[in-house]
């Protein structure tokens, strides 16, 4: 009786309900939203890189290593000799190796020498390989593949001509040996989309007449060094796959001891988790400022709750004369706000489904960041417990007010 009394009530007062509940729902798809948004962000961070065991490079800290050759931000400390690399790659342990050398951009996005085999071992998303675009992977000397924020930014189609510059934002360039467009990779959402890549041959060539960071007083055209040996001297680092996961640590201690020079394996998946601690205050905030919403709206229903309470005391009075004790009115306001906060987690939950059904795509062609629809989790679960639990808390009050009402004040006739 007291739940369909509740029901009735909350029609009877169907506009005034239905919008604190869709303001309910909206902050609830909102707090949600925000979840997903941040697991989202937080697998596709680590997901930026996977399939590979250990990155290696010289010996600095494992977040450096990491930053300059996935992220390509920052700066080597130093290099790793060509000798070094070749020593570590024919190991019996390692299955696949991808040298890569950093060091030169291109109007702000960092070219990356490497082989073609980069293309077939890099995976990003798990398993999700690079594919192209447009176009094809480098053939010739002076090819260059780039990724999909620098064509979509500067432009570029295949086959168009691009100069690369001499380090990160220099003004110097090695415009005498241009490179042509060969391919144009898809959107990944990760750093090879603001890459541009080339042989580890081609970063050999446009130095060879170079020292000490400036062009020699003897060019070498770009005919005359496609005869030269342009065999590498030193990479920045290397991806390494190896035959068994087992032999992971075993790798990481060799390549760490090694004698000839001082170099640094780390895991990429540790490596990322360290990165991710220290940039986790967004994480913390997006969580905040959610938490924050829904505190606002329950804030809302309270306030309605308490407006209304006045226009409802002859309703609560004429209640009590027909025998309903003030516990009954007290448990009839509870019910009433078990019932708006009930539909306001069942309406943001179909809307939070509709908007991920409806910004994925989009989100996912513009950001890189894939929204995972799937059904709610055990944590997010408990979230929404807590909201309805909140809801009741938030409505006592307004329900002991309720309860505090005589009824000969609800009977008076204010003139």
């Amino acid at each position: 009786m007291l739940l369909r009394l509740a029901v009735l009530s909350l029609l009877s007062r169907r506009l005034t309900v239905g919008l604190t509940v869709f303001a309910m729902a909206l902050s609830v798809a909102l707090f949600l939203g925000v979840e997903k948004v941040r697991t989202g962000a937080k697998d596709s961070f680590a997901d930026t890189i996977s399939g590979t065991d250990l990155i290696i490079g010289a010996r600095s800290g494992s977040v450096q290593l990491l930053l300059y050759s996935v992220f390509r931000i920052g700066n080597a400390t130093n290099n790793v000799s060509w000798e070094s690399y070749q020593d570590i790659a024919a190991r019996p342990e390692v299955a696949w190796s991808v040298p890569m050398s950093l060091g030169d951009s291109h109007r702000g996005f960092r070219v990356l020498g490497t082989t073609t085999a980069f293309f077939d071992r890099y995976k990003y998303r798990r398993d999700r390989s690079l594919e192209l675009a447009k176009g094809q992977r480098f053939d010739d000397l002076f090819d260059a593949v780039i990724g999909a924020d620098v064509a979509k930014s500067l432009g570029y189609e295949v086959g168009q001509s691009i100069v690369v510059a001499h380090g990160i934002a220099s003004f110097v360039h090695h415009d005498d040996k241009p490179f042509r467009v060969s391919g144009i990779l898809e959107k990944t959402g990760t750093p090879v989309d603001r890459s541009v890549f080339v042989s580890l041959e081609a970063i050999e060539a446009i130095h060879v007449d170079w020292q000490g960071g400036a062009r020699s007083g003897n060019p070498i055209s770009a005919e005359d060094v496609r005869a030269m040996d342009l065999r590498p001297k030193a990479i920045t680092a290397a991806l390494v796959g190896l035959e068994s996961r087992l032999q992971v640590f075993g790798m990481q201690r060799w390549v760490n001891d090694y004698a000839q020079e001082p170099l640094l394996a780390i895991i990429p998946g540790v490596a990322l988790a360290e990165l991710w601690e220290v940039i986790s205050v967004a994480e913390t905030a997006l969580m905040g400022v959610s938490a924050m919403v829904v505190v606002t709206a329950l804030m809302g229903m309270v306030a309605m709750v308490f407006s209304g309470l006045n226009e409802r005391r002859r309703e609560m009075a004429i209640l009590r004369t027909l025998g309903a004790g003030p516990r009954t009115i007290f448990a009839l306001l509870m019910a009433e706000a078990v019932f708006m906060s009930l539909m306001a987690v069942i309406l943001g939950v179909i809307l939070l489904y509709a908007g991920l059904f409806w910004a994925r795509p989009y989100v996912d062609a513009q950001f890189g960041l894939y929204l995972d629809i799937s059904p709610l989790t055990r944590d997010e679960g408990i979230l929404l417990g807590w909201v309805i639990v909140a809801a009741i808390l938030a409505s006592l009050a307004p329900a002991l007010r309720a309860y505090r009402l005589s009824l000969a004040d609800g009977m008076q006739i204010r003139v």
